[in-house]
């Protein structure tokens, strides 16, 4: 292969993992557009909060119990129609959003969707580290999570901003019109990758069986409980302790977004310089930011640095989690990644109804020490996790 055409392929590629991270951010804010979009959703739909509620939660739900088993079944696919698929069907979802006015079609086309998400992320995650060095897998595992952070800083946002001003049926355009551009960037982009080698089910399941792949789920459990728990009522802790109005609670969350992109490249160099250390480190940090948010959140200007800080460790999370949990079972990357999907929204789900329940009996002061908790089973459980596998490598050893 020539120069040239070397350069080309690089470029090729390079473009082929942003219109990932579109695809990604596609995902994202289908998923959680709806959360800025209730009070347009109950007068559409004429219905109540917690039936708009349900339209989030089965989503979770549903890529919780299912994510895995559907993974297992669409792996042996050619991974650019599983992924073009899967745009498609997203597409189709945002638009019947757009102009249904019936509440069981908007929750049955939750409910599709939702069965595709693991094996959207288990899809796009290999097929990222295909097109890299293995020595480079992790920064393109970065480029991709970086769709969600954009998703969260931008697509939530800006859907509820157009909802707001335009109409909720622009707002849902708006979804359609990112998961279509990411479809037809795939249509282009992406080379044809069927499976060259059959895994068999037995074998993707075998990684089960495995003690310290369930010690790296838990973390991945407890690292996301960690995030979210403080994340999901992050902005009634900016007005409740930092006394902040709805103007700057935006601005603030507008540069916890931008120095979360930032801290996922910053950690994915980190990674590739040392796993163990920065894994083992992460919740450290974390613990002291918590911390100091605990101490200091009464004041904004502190707020403001700390504020930085959250987002740059909240969104690291994604990327240390998942190669934590990849470098565990790299025999089976797609199913492996499904449990991460899986096993992560199950950890949303437990952080943000403890939150819940904590706030409502200790107020929103004490909210960190959820996070706090959560923090300390993830390291106690990484630290047990290497203290295994030293013992292991030093039994092979004497063997």
């Amino acid at each position: 292969m020539d120069v040239q055409t070397t350069i080309m392929q690089e470029k090729n590629n390079s473009l082929l993992l942003l219109a990932l991270s579109l695809a990604v951010f596609g995902i994202i804010t289908t998923e959680l557009s709806i959360i800025g979009l209730l009070p347009q959703l109950m007068s559409k739909l004429h219905i109540n909060a917690a039936e708009v509620g349900l339209l989030i939660s089965a989503y979770a739900f549903v890529v919780t119990i299912t994510g895995p088993f559907i993974t297992l079944l669409m792996i042996r696919l050619n991974k650019k129609y599983v992924l073009l698929s899967i745009m498609l069907l997203f597409v189709v979802s945002n638009l019947v959003y757009a102009y249904t006015n019936e509440y069981s079609t908007m929750m049955l086309f939750r409910i599709l969707p939702a069965l595709m998400h693991a094996p959207f992320f288990a899809v796009t995650l290999v097929a990222a580290s295909k097109l890299v060095a293995p020595e480079y897998q992790t920064r393109a595992t970065a480029k991709v999570f970086a769709g969600i952070a954009v998703g969260l800083v931008l697509g939530v946002p800006l859907s509820s901003f157009i909802a707001v001003h335009a109409s909720l049926t622009f707002a849902f355009l708006f979804s359609a019109i990112a998961n279509g551009l990411a479809f037809i960037s795939l249509l282009l982009l992406m080379p044809s990758m069927p499976i060259i080698e059959k895994i068999s089910f037995g074998k993707q399941l075998n990684i089960l069986r495995k003690g310290r792949l369930w010690l790296t789920i838990s973390t991945v459990v407890f690292v996301f409980a960690a995030m979210f728990s403080s994340y999901s009522f992050i902005a009634k802790y900016l007005h409740d302790i930092t006394k902040l109005s709805g103007t700057w609670i935006s601005i603030m969350l507008m540069v916890f977004g931008v120095f979360g992109i930032l801290g996922n490249f910053i950690f994915s160099v980190l990674i590739q310089k040392n796993l163990d250390l920065t894994v083992i480190f992460y919740p450290i940090f974390y613990i002291g930011v918590y911390l100091l948010i605990y101490s200091f959140g009464f004041s904004f200007s502190l707020m403001m640095g700390l504020t930085m800080l959250w987002g740059l460790l909240h969104t690291a999370g994604l990327i240390v989690s998942q190669t934590w949990l990849a470098t565990e079972a790299r025999e089976a990357p797609e199913f492996t990644n499904s449990l991460f999907v899986s096993f992560s929204n199950l950890g949303i789900t437990v952080g943000t109804v403890l939150a819940g329940w904590f706030i409502l009996h200790f107020g929103t002061h004490n909210l960190v020490w959820v996070g706090i908790l959560f923090l300390i089973l993830a390291l106690l459980s990484i630290l047990s996790k290497i203290i295994i596998r030293s013992k292991n490598h030093y039994q092979h050893q004497i063997n």
